[in-house]
């Protein structure tokens, strides 16, 4: 889980958007303003499920929101330019 957390903050760089997998870890990732302290301005949240299936394109960010399974609030909160992380084949 924290290395797929890892991966998202290699590939989108950043301090914009916090990205929350509780209990699992949280990065902050996405070019633009940086936070510091207090509640981050773009927050990014979700089970381990589904940020799994996020991850690997098993899910995608519309139906994870349409389903309730993510909370994204805030600018740059959209991620959906930087998932799937990792392609896996079609099962």
């Amino acid at each position: 889980m924290t290395e797929s957390l890892a991966l998202l903050a290699a590939v989108a760089p950043g301090r914009s958007v916090e990205v929350r997998v509780p209990p699992f870890g949280a990065v902050q990732a996405v070019a633009g303003g940086a936070h510091r302290r207090g509640t981050p301005r773009a927050v990014v949240e979700t089970d381990p499920a589904t940020w799994l299936q996020l991850a690997t394109g098993r899910l995608t960010w519309d139906q994870a929101q349409d389903c309730g399974a993510l909370l994204a609030s805030g600018e740059r909160s959209n991620l959906r330019e930087h998932l799937p992380l990792v392609h896996l084949p079609k099962a």
